[in-house]
């Protein structure tokens, strides 16, 4: 719930447009990982953490949003790659006053102080997002690269019976070292991720391994439209990664929606993990993986619903590309308030009129009810599922 929330909250301020914030945020609690989302595991937590630190980001609470952005990575080892947020964030503001505009009639520090100031806070902030993640893995090392290190308390001899009957290795069961500990870098996240669960770029591209890529595909086919979309509705601003200053932002009316010019580093984010999930991960876990560290699985989906579906337009109108300035999150304002129908749930009336919804609308809520149902069953009787 905190997780959708901050969804919404995050939608609100990049999107520019209430409407499809909201959608995405309810279709968030329709997520396809929904099982692993409403559950006690790190993937909810991990959601509300990340959602809330690029929340706190967009509002400009730099510090705020690095103590969020490193409880995430405590929780979730690829919470690392969101350390790119601050990197772009900072190096966004910097390259922009460079470029001067409406900030610039006021004067400027000296260049070499700029840099600092940049340079210093993106030092501390990275170290802060990464220090859980070392300490962490500094106590993997003093714990089995110890000298003389013991396995203390002995481990129960019906634990050693289930390690055996399931193949699994002891650690150090010889009296040495396990080989990761005199590696240059010892990083056991990396060596386990490598020699048991056989985690690689290609190596999960078996004949065997057809079903699980089946399983990721509606993900997979999502998340490279979305990318595919975004580029191709701003093909100079992703040139210019998104560092030019933009007649609009000049006039202080930039566009609303999925391809506003704020989306382009999320979409960025989003196409990374999508791309390192497909080719180096086992692939069945791309659902939950993009569905707990990205937006952008959820405001695409919405946006696709909201330019297709006429239940969701106002007055029988097509939703607008670009958002007055008066179109702007307001505390306590109710979702159904964007327009003159009666509060309601978009995505339960998609649902209650599904016959009357676009072949493409039932292909993007087909995914999420039937993932969200399937994950239910399948993983809640410990069966194969993402």
């Amino acid at each position: 719930i905190l997780a959708a929330a901050a969804l919404y909250q995050l939608g609100c301020v990049v999107l520019r447009c209430g409407r499809v914030a909201f959608l995405a945020a309810v279709l968030f609690s329709l997520s396809p990982a929904n099982v692993f989302m409403a559950a006690a595991y790190s993937e909810s937590m991990f959601a509300f953490l990340a959602f809330s630190a690029m929340w706190q980001l967009e509002k400009g609470q730099s510090w705020l949003s690095g103590l969020l952005f490193s409880l995430a990575s405590g929780v979730r080892a690829n919470g690392l790659i969101n350390a790119g947020f601050f990197l772009y964030s900072r190096g966004k503001c910097f390259a922009l006053q460079l470029q001067g505009g409406s900030g610039s009639a006021r004067k400027l520090p000296p260049l070499w102080k700029q840099l600092m100031s940049v340079a210093s806070s993106v030092v501390l902030m990275c170290a802060g997002i990464f220090l859980p993640f070392t300490l962490f893995q500094y106590y993997a090392y003093v714990r089995f690269c110890g000298a003389g290190t013991t396995l203390e308390p002995p481990v129960p001899k019906p634990l050693l019976q289930l390690a055996l009957d399931k193949g699994y290795r002891l650690v150090a069961a010889d009296g040495g070292n396990p080989p990761w500990c005199s590696q240059r870098f010892p990083v056991v996240y990396s060596y386990i991720q490598d020699v048991y669960w056989n985690v690689g770029f290609l190596r999960y591209f078996e004949l065997k391994q057809i079903p699980n890529f089946l399983l990721a595909l509606p993900v997979t086919l999502l998340g490279s439209w979305a990318a595919w979309t975004y580029v191709v509705a701003n093909p100079r601003h992703c040139l210019t990664l998104g560092l030019e200053r933009r007649k609009s932002e000049e006039e202080g009316k930039p566009r609303a929606g999925f391809c506003c010019p704020a989306v382009f580093v999320y979409v960025v984010h989003a196409t990374v993990l999508l791309a390192f999930g497909f080719f180096c991960m086992h692939v069945q876990v791309l659902t939950r993986f993009l569905g707990s560290s990205s937006p952008v699985l959820y405001w695409f989906s919405a946006h696709l619903l909201q330019e297709h579906e006429p239940l969701l337009w106002s007055e029988g109108t097509r939703p607008q590309t670009s958002a007055p300035r008066s179109e702007k999150p307001l505390r306590g304002r109710s979702p159904g308030s964007w327009g003159k129908e009666p509060l309601e749930n978009p995505l339960l009336r998609l649902l209650l009129n599904c016959g009357l919804i676009t072949p493409l609308g039932k292909c993007v809520l087909g995914f999420f009810v039937t993932y969200w149902l399937l994950g239910l069953i399948l993983h809640c009787n410990f069966l194969p599922w993402t």
